[in-house]
């Protein structure tokens, strides 16, 4: 383990129950990340998504993606950028290729595996899948931009 979830909190603004990763496990700055999270039944979205059947939201895995690609972007910048890095956000630029393979439900392990495609200055292209068992139930390409506060 490289992040736990209090270390995550450290480094995104998200907080419950809108953080969507509870751990980094693997991480290659400027190239690739590895991190996971848990699904319960106790998330708030079951409530609604759905009673008597609960899956995961698609969008919820991407946010996901996303996050993970967040704490690349965060752990990749230099050393000067990122003692700035508290007054510094991650925005979602686009969603390319969006695929959903598989659902996703309570029990589950959620798989994050982000690898740069792309970087220029503040924006970055992350080619992001979503594993559960080893099998791939999502797939994004991913455009994000580091911006002041």
């Amino acid at each position: 383990m490289l992040y736990n979830v209090v270390d995550i909190q450290k480094i995104l603004p998200h907080r419950y129950p809108f953080l969507l990763v509870d751990r980094i496990t693997e991480l290659e700055e400027g190239k690739s990340i590895v991190g996971y999270k848990n699904v319960s039944i106790s998330e708030p979205v079951f409530q609604g998504h759905f009673p008597d059947h609960p899956i995961f939201p698609g969008v919820m895995i991407i946010e996901g993606m996303a996050q993970v690609g967040g704490v690349l972007a965060f752990k990749s910048l230099s050393i000067e950028e990122q003692e700035d890095a508290e007054n510094k956000v991650v925005y979602f630029m686009s969603i390319d290729k969006a695929k959903f393979r598989a659902p996703v439900t309570p029990g589950d392990q959620l798989i994050y595996n982000i690898s740069v495609s792309k970087r220029r200055g503040a924006v970055w292209q992350f080619n992001a899948k979503a594993l559960v068992d080893g099998k791939v139930v999502a797939q994004a390409e991913l455009k994000a931009m580091i911006v002041d506060k």
